[in-house]
């Protein structure tokens, strides 16, 4: 990935120049974005149409006329998935390739890895993970686009009562977005009236959680399963979970959110819930939606360019973008100090993930409003009305 960045900033200039951006254009200082997302490894899922996202939208915004008459570059670095390599990334992007603001961090290890440095060197950064520990406490310098892990747990839970189901196994991943939404599900649950029966774990790279689920089907009284994980691992789980016969309702969280999760599963992703973004069923939002142009203009520029499917991942790196370039152009400059400010005072942004209110208390703005609860049929994500 390392060639790729210096691909997309080796073009960025000839991106400008076929736009026509305009001598004064082409002589300005450059807008650089920086980026580390994981484009490959167990989270590649995640991280490769958060790439393919951000050097589309930057293109196309280039060949728009920049922003403040000014190309943006992009200046991307793959993690691998890997949250120690997410650190050196980060301050090589902060010390060497002095990026006026950072978007990415697929994961919340990879994010929280750079945490430190961003905050120590005041540079914006709007991470694309998913756990609350990212925003909460707030951190002068740190913001995010995906709903949060507690989110995840209200909703599911919010959902499960309405049917009855107050009995549950949890069955959460070790990686740091799935031990965040096990603590965020057991907090959660008492305060719900949701008593967790079981409380399962597994690796982010296990191929069988055949035993977990064993010992959750042989548990008394479990009404549902809530599988907490993100990339293949939950796939994996809903394969497992037929195999053994199970019949119990089957819910994920929000990591999973993507046509991708139902291919890989196949059959047994069949009558599974999870809460997500409306991204992934613009098609069937009420014409008076207010996200739908928004979530319809996306899957279309998306597909047409790269020919497959979206996922709300890479509707969290559109959206994080936008609000990017958003702040900076309210700010007038890349004076850092001013764009983290107008990050902050971001009002009404209608994105992939819903309607965005930050505050110097919320450095995220999403209620739980933004979610929407999906059920896979017949192959397909629907609504759950």
């Amino acid at each position: 990935m390392k060639k790729f960045a210096r691909r997309i900033l080796a073009t960025t200039a000839g991106i400008a120049m076929a736009a026509g951006l305009g001598t004064a254009a082409m002589a300005a200082e450059p807008i650089k974005i920086g980026s580390v997302l994981s484009a490959t490894g167990p989270a590649a899922f995640l991280g490769d149409p958060e790439a393919k996202t951000l050097q589309l939208y930057v293109e196309k915004i280039n060949k728009e006329g920049g922003v403040l008459g000014r190309p943006l570059q992009l200046v991307h670095y793959d993690d691998g998935s890997d949250a120690t390599k997410a650190n050196a990334f980060g301050k090589r992007l902060i010390e060497d390739d002095k990026v006026d603001i950072i978007v990415g961090g697929t994961t919340t290890g990879s994010t929280m890895s750079m945490v430190p440095l961003v905050e120590k060197a005041e540079v914006p950064f709007i991470s694309l993970a998913g756990a609350v520990v990212i925003v909460e406490p707030v951190k002068k310098w740190v913001f995010k686009t995906p709903h949060t892990d507690r989110m995840a747990a209200e909703k599911v839970f919010e959902d499960m009562k309405k049917r009855g189901l107050t009995k549950v196994a949890l069955l959460s991943e070790t990686s740091g977005f799935g031990a965040s939404g096990k603590k965020e599900s057991e907090a959660m649950a008492a305060k719900m009236g949701i008593t967790l029966l079981a409380n399962e774990t597994y690796g982010a790279k296990d191929t069988d959680m055949t035993p977990q689920l064993t010992k959750i089907k042989n548990t008394p009284g479990v009404q549902a399963v809530f599988v907490f994980g993100l990339g293949q691992g939950p796939s994996v789980v809903n394969k497992n979970f037929r195999q053994l016969g199970m019949t119990l309702p089957l819910y994920h969280a929000h990591g999973v959110a993507s046509e991708e999760f139902i291919k890989l599963s196949g059959p047994a992703a069949e009558g599974v819930r999870l809460p997500a973004a409306a991204l992934l069923v613009a098609n069937k939002l009420a014409a008076n939606d207010p996200q739908k142009p928004v979530v319809m203009d996306y899957r279309k520029t998306y597909g047409d360019r790269y020919k497959e499917d979206v996922s709300t991942f890479g509707g969290h790196a559109y959206d994080g973008l936008m609000i990017a370039v958003d702040a900076i152009k309210r700010a007038g400059s890349t004076d850092k100090a001013k764009v983290r400010d107008a990050i902050e005072a971001t009002k009404g942004y209608v994105g992939t993930g819903g309607k965005v209110n930050m505050s110097p208390t919320d450095h995220m703005g999403l209620d739980l409003s933004a979610f929407r609860m999906l059920e896979v049929k017949n192959g397909d994500w629907t609504l759950v009305e």
